[in-house]
């Protein structure tokens, strides 16, 4: 196995001042690991924050191509972790190594792109409006705007994604390519990956000459709240449980100087199937359906968790194919007992429901999720039943069956934010159902057509985010090149001598970007 030491990262250097310790587990077994952590103290969250503070202004006057070269360096210091830290990943969360290689690739794809992002230099948001000394009745003084990153921003690490939306994941990337040290909490299901990883880490700051302090990583389950009420973090990145983000949220919004927080939470991710493509093609859907309902055994924050159909024959015999399908599906290991008994608990709720009824899946025995589908009653959404609105992490979904197209609208309605939503339809269903996409626009952040929502391209027009509850702020996304833009601020300058402009502002465009300039976009000198 390979060496971990435990100890918590702060500054450029290891500390274990406290006395509290905590273990890794395997996923499968439940059984510790041969490896002890150690839990931060207040002290250690204090140094870790003002680490990162020290490292600010320093990481953040960089060149966005020195930036660019740190986050190519961490992309291939992950790339050149091996066939044990993959063994490690999987031991700890129970997922295949076939994910964890395809997952590696993902999360240093992600500082790639975001390196290319630093590089293009649109990030800046460079605009210029020139000084107009004989504009009548009034002169125009001249003002010039690009962003800054916001400061030190905090970063709670994911159980699901182990690394893509973890210590190396989208918010540490977005975060470093602002311009913004990183003070990064591990998760407990996966410490040891959360080692090797910041390991790595370290390892391409040192050898790019960033700052001590660039990143530093904590561990301990009750260091979060000291963290994000530390004075000097000024943003903060989470993907979890709504129960956890909506705390933060509480926690940034009371301090003396508020913070946002940027927090994935929660989402039931509603399929929509329309009657044309179901009768065209219901068993391929079916199966489709099904199987992006049990990947991963569900662990994604996209699992499609409500499925919409217009009542008809078809539907039902749709459905009762959907339940057939469920039931052939093995169970499969959660990534750790703390998941594993949230979705005993969500099933145990929906089991209990009067107006809910379970249509397929064998009862939850041993340390394995079996795999559930149910059926609600649609007036339970128009009651404001709270239940149907609340996401079960696991491999489970819930029909509901609509009367018509204008119940179907109605109940669209009566969901909340969500990140996806998707419309399985050919185009006389889309022609017929004009509603649907402007409807659904609201409520979510990311609209698919006959595809399913587990999968996420990291690129420069993916959404993943949305309105509330899926996202604490529906402005941004957390995967995606937009990401950065949650960790930058404008500066505008007022008749600031040429010399002492940013680059991105300075006349002669010494970096070559595309700007707005009195209004209109290009690149040449002024």
């Amino acid at each position: 196995m390979p060496e971990i030491i435990g100890h918590n990262y702060i500054g450029g250097a290891r500390s274990a001042a406290g006395n509290l310790t905590l273990h890794s587990h395997d996923a499968n077994t439940g059984e510790a690991l041969p490896f002890v952590f150690m839990q931060a103290t207040g002290d250690e969250v204090d140094a870790a924050a003002r680490a990162a503070a020290s490292a600010y202004p320093v990481f953040s006057s960089l060149s966005a191509h020195r930036r660019a070269d740190f986050l190519d360096a961490i992309a291939a210091q992950l790339d050149a972790l091996d066939d044990e830290f993959v063994a490690l990943v999987t031991r700890e969360t129970a997922l295949p190594s076939a994910r964890i290689q395809g997952e590696r690739a993902r999360t240093s794809g992600q500082m790639r792109l975001f390196a290319q992002v630093l590089r293009r230099g649109d990030f800046y948001g460079a605009r210029i409006d020139r000084a107009l000394p004989e504009r009548q009745p009034l002169p125009r003084v001249d003002l010039r705007q690009y962003r800054i990153g916001v400061g030190p921003v905090a970063v709670f690490g994911a159980s699901n994604f182990p690394l893509a939306f973890s210590t190396a994941g989208g918010d540490t990337a977005a975060a470093l390519a602002a311009g913004c040290p990183v003070v990064f909490k591990a998760h407990s299901g996966h410490m040891a990956t959360a080692e090797q990883v910041a390991d790595a880490i370290i390892r391409a700051a040192e050898h790019t000459d960033m700052p001590k302090g660039v990143f530093n990583m904590i561990y301990g389950a009750g260091v979060g709240e000291a963290l994000v009420k530390h004075p000097a973090i000024q943003a903060v990145g989470f993907t979890g449980s709504l129960t956890g983000g909506r705390a933060l949220c509480d926690m940034a919004a009371a301090r003396p100087q508020p913070i946002p927080v940027f927090a994935e939470m929660s989402s039931i991710n509603p399929v929509v199937v329309l009657p044309e493509a179901l009768h065209l093609r219901g068993e391929t859907i079916a199966r489709e359906l099904v199987a992006s309902v049990v990947q991963g055994c569900g662990q994604f924050c996209t699992n499609p968790g409500l499925v919409i159909g217009i009542a008809s024959p078809r539907f039902s015999a749709f459905t009762a194919l959907l339940g057939t399908l469920m039931n052939e599906q093995p169970a499969q290991t959660m990534l750790n007992a703390g998941t594993l008994r949230s979705y005993r608990n969500g099933v145990q709720a929906l089991l209990d429901h009067p107006g809910i009824r379970h249509l397929a899946g064998q009862p939850q025995q041993g340390n394995q999720a079996q795999p559930q589908l149910f059926k609600a009653d649609v007036n339970l959404l128009f009651d404001g039943d709270p239940l149907l609105q609340e996401e079960v992490f696991g491999p489970t979904t819930i029909v509901v069956e609509v009367a018509d197209k204008a119940e179907l609208q109605r109940t669209l309605q009566c969901l909340h934010g969500q990140l996806t939503a998707t419309l399985i339809a050919e185009a006389g269903d889309l022609q017929g159902h004009g509603e649907l996409l402007p409807l659904l626009e609201q409520k979510v952040g990311r609209v698919l057509f006959n595809g399913y929502p587990t999968g996420v391209e990291v690129c420069d027009a993916m959404v993943h985010g949305g309105p509330y509850p899926a996202t604490s702020d529906a402005r941004g996304t957390s995967v995606g090149s937009l990401a950065i833009e949650r960790f930058l601020r404008p500066v505008c300058y007022q008749n600031c001598p040429d010399a002492l402009l940013p680059k991105a502002l300075q006349n002669a465009n010494p970096l070559g970007i595309n700007r707005l300039v009195d209004g209109t976009s290009h690149r040449n000198p002024l």
